[in-house]
């Protein structure tokens, strides 16, 4: 694959609590160094990104409900809101995960829709299942009811809890939605090597923190 498509399927992270500004605008500039897809940072550094890559394609992307996933609805929606107003164009939500286990579908589904109705028109929607907390069954309903509530990507970690993506469950959530959704690969992806096995499993973007090293790799 060729360097700068390879870029392009990068959300160049950075979402530790105790990330400095200095390391944000690094960050930040890395991504206009090698032309990734966005740069993806907790929602209060949102505005400094924006005004950053405000002249660039990049996009601004941020987390909601992160790293749990266990705000209500209504706060997932306000926080979207806040974000989009300080520039970011696309939002990386995590599901309730304890009502997907409940069989709470229907309340998983007003969860991730109260996010993509903020965000609709104004910001792409992500969905984070964190699949090392599920079952494979979870992680279809899930799939699907992402797909339901008019989410754009299905996403399989935060990067903050038990484990991070895998091949066997890119490509079960590439096998659930099809060509509907796109499908990010996130948590634990830190090499070249490990990038293409996530694309050849189905994904379509990449969050990690490792995107410099990647790139380098790839030179």
């Amino acid at each position: 694959m060729e360097k700068e498509k390879l870029a392009k399927m990068i959300d160049h992270t950075l979402l530790k609590p105790d990330a400095t500004r200095d390391e944000i605008v690094q960050l930040a500039e890395e991504a206009r160094k090698y032309g990734f897809a966005s740069v993806c940072v907790n929602p209060a550094r949102v505005a400094d990104v924006y005004e950053i890559l405000k002249d660039t394609n990049i996009k601004v992307c941020t987390a909601i409900g992160f790293p749990l996933g266990a705000t209500t609805p209504e706060i997932k929606a306000a926080e979207t809101r806040n974000a989009i107003e300080n520039g970011a164009t696309e939002v990386d939500m995590v599901i309730n995960i304890g009502a997907l286990k409940d069989g709470q579908d229907e309340l998983v589904e007003q969860d991730i829709r109260a996010v993509t109705e903020a965000a609709k028109g104004k910001a792409l929607t992500k969905v984070i299942i964190e699949t090392c907390l599920l079952t494979d069954e979870e992680k279809v309903r899930a799939c699907e009811i992402a797909a339901r509530a008019g989410a754009d990507f299905v996403k399989t970690s935060t990067g903050f809890s038990t484990g991070g993506a895998t091949v066997e469950d890119v490509a079960l959530m590439r096998k659930t939605v099809g060509d509907k959704l796109g499908v990010k690969a996130s948590g634990g992806v830190r090499s070249l090597e490990n990038m293409i096995r996530m694309i050849e499993a189905g994904a379509t973007r990449i969050g990690t923190s490792s995107g410099v090293k990647i790139m380098e790799a790839k030179q």
